[in-house]
């Protein structure tokens, strides 16, 4: 809150122009405000407030509003011009220092306010003790009907201060009209889910009658989410249908950094820390754009945990994203010489170009989201990504939303989604922006999500689920190392369902870790002088049948027939999912495999530390 006397004392006010005449009645109406609100009557606070705001060209700060505010949170209001606090239709009697803080933490929602500024704006800067500053926290609380427990309205930050939490509506008044204007909501309490060794940043907000998981682009940082006032709006709308939970990848804005690039297997992981974290045991999926990959591949694995799947903006293969490498190369360009200017937004929200508040909150997303240099690392290798093989297999109720003109990912991408999607409706608006919350249709795309979440069922059988299925075919049965090689494929996380005189399969949730299974079990089968052939496919596998490995295996089984010793064979799809994982792969040529029309594409897994050929 700006004090007047100070302002004046320091000589740090700068006139509105053809105000310079009126500096000489200054002393009357500045000085008015400089004894207690309580001490003066509403008609002169008024007129004080609004002649020394118009003087001194400083509205919004603190004492000097040019405008009155009624501030409403919850059954209560506030009304700063009479200096009066109501709850519902009744006035209550309230200590002025008590009115004071909670004016001086509302006008400051959007941050923590320290105790040193509350006792600078309720006492004026004079001595007073702890004890004095937390009597009136607590005599606020009970005021508005909060307690230090539940913490509804004012949150304590241990150590660093107090923030007001509540969603607040303001009513503003000129001297000829009043106008509502919606306030933005506060950033919801950021939070961290284990994933493994990795904290995964996470926020929990809204009150939607289902559970949500908000997949995000290839960069995020969630608490800048909300600064921006058409995404605060958006999510704030998004949190009336649904109970979100919004996250940072790992590598990405708030989650942790990581050394190496993270392959689908470890982000599905986040996915699931980030769910059990919230308490969801079944949750709507969201993939917004590059997150669609993300958001499909979880709900083909875990159908389980997918109540339904949503994409937006999203696409099954990288080049409706970028075409080619020219394209791609021009963002590269872009990181390495102007990342962090928003000068990007042409490309994201064509709609907001001229708002320059805009490219500056987006230039911010971009240094928050990302440094330049991982930003290509992470490109290059969500270039290798592609889900098409996958798409079939989905098998929970999707949702597919796509803007006809967006100017980033190419329409098509999202018509393939639905084509190939067993059952997906598609929902196809007008519009060029990328990015959802703003341009033509942001309250739409909310619609739509609400009338899909509406119409799912509140139970589903779940018959099939995707997996990686391996099959190792060895020339003797491994005697005394049977023990280890189920220990190797426990350790990645896999399930052995089959085990024969000549062969066995397991069943694995990442193609990742089954490939990682393979290469340790060749290497400790190998000591021992056995030789092994194994394959591996990414496929469908049907739940009563989860024992069998389904037509999954079937391939598997036909790849590990084309290895040679201690060979690992993988199929296209199982390449297509493993980007980022640091595994290199070289062509095994195509090949008809029995049962099936269409030629099969096939890669030879390389051994650790060689380079893709």
């Amino acid at each position: 809150m700006l004090h007047a006397s100070a302002t004046l004392r320091a000589g740090q006010f700068k006139p509105k122009t053809g105000h310079v005449e009126a500096l000489d009645r200054i002393p009357d109406t500045i000085f008015a405000l400089l004894l207690p609100r309580h001490a003066l009557e509403p008609a002169q606070i008024t007129s004080s407030v609004r002649e020394a705001g118009s003087v001194l060209g400083l509205a919004r700060e603190g004492s000097l509003r040019e405008t009155i505010v009624i501030y409403t949170f919850g059954p209560h209001r506030i009304d700063t011009a009479a200096f009066e606090f109501w709850q519902n239709e009744t006035r209550k009697k309230v200590e002025p220092q008590v009115l004071d803080l909670l004016l001086l933490l509302i006008e400051n929602r959007d941050r923590i306010v320290t105790k040193d500024e509350i006792i600078e704006s309720v006492w004026d800067g004079r001595i007073v003790s702890d004890a004095a500053v937390s009597s009136r926290i607590k005599t606020a609380r009970q005021l508005i009907g909060d307690t230090g427990k539940n913490q509804d309205f004012i949150r304590t930050v241990h150590g660093r201060g107090f923030r007001f939490v509540a969603p607040v509506a303001v009513e503003s008044a000129g001297d000829d009209q009043a106008v509502s204007a919606e306030c933005l909501t506060p950033n919801p309490t950021t939070l961290y889910a284990r994933s493994g060794d990795v904290h995964i940043a996470y926020q929990l907000f809204g009150d939607g009658p289902v559970d949500l998981v908000f997949a995000p682009g290839f960069i995020s940082q969630i608490d800048n989410y909300w600064a921006e006032p058409n995404f605060n709006r958006w999510l704030t709308a998004l949190g009336k249908v649904a109970r979100v939970a919004m996250f940072d990848k790992r590598g990405t804005g708030l989650s942790d950094q990581v050394p190496n690039l993270p392959g689908m297997d470890e982000r599905m992981d986040d996915v699931r820390a980030v769910m059990d974290a919230a308490g969801f045991d079944r949750a709507v999926i969201m993939g917004i754009s590059e997150g669609g990959s993300l958001a499909s591949l979880f709900a083909a694995s875990h159908p389980q945990r997918a109540s339904g799947l949503i994409l937006y903006g999203a696409f099954a293969q990288f080049s409706s994203w970028f075409p080619n490498d020219a394209a791609l190369q021009e963002l590269f360009d872009y990181a390495g010489s102007a990342w962090g200017t928003g000068n990007s937004v042409g490309y994201y929200a064509p709609s907001m170009v001229g708002d320059d508040q805009f490219r500056v909150w987006w230039g911010k997303f971009e240094r928050l989201g990302a440094t330049p240099g991982a930003v290509v690392d992470l490109m290059r290798m969500n270039k290798e990504i592609d889900i098409s093989q996958i798409l079939p297999a989905i098998a929970v109720p999707t949702l597919v939303i796509h803007r006809g003109h967006d100017t980033l990912v190419d329409v098509e991408g999202g018509r393939t989604l639905a084509n190939n999607i067993p059952g997906a409706r598609y929902l196809e608006l007008p519009g060029r922006d990328h990015i959802p919350w703003v341009g033509d249709s942001p309250l739409e795309i909310i619609q739509a999500i609400s009338d899909f979440i509406a119409s799912l069922p509140e139970t589903r059988e779940v018959e099939r689920f995707v997996a990686t299925v391996l099959v190792l075919k060895y020339d003797r049965e491994p005697g005394l190392l049977e023990g280890p090689v189920r220990l190797a494929i426990a350790r990645a996380g896999g399930i052995l369902i089959n085990q024969g005189e000549e062969s066995l399969t397991a069943r694995f949730n990442g193609p990742a870790r089954a490939l990682r299974a393979s290469m340790e079990i060749i290497e400790l089968l190998g000591r021992a002088g056995l030789n092994v052939r194994v394959g591996t496919h990414t496929g469908e596998v049907d739940l009563v049948e989860a024992n069998a490995g389904g037509m999954a295996a079937t391939i598997a089984d036909k790849l590990a027939d084309l290895a040679e010793e201690n060979q690992v064979i993988a199929s296209r799809t199982v390449k297509d999912l493993v980007a980022g994982s640091g595994i290199a792969f070289a062509s095994a040529g195509t090949h008809q495999l029995p049962q099936f029309e269409e030629a099969w594409q096939s890669y030879r897994v390389l051994a650790p530390g060689a380079d893709a050929q």
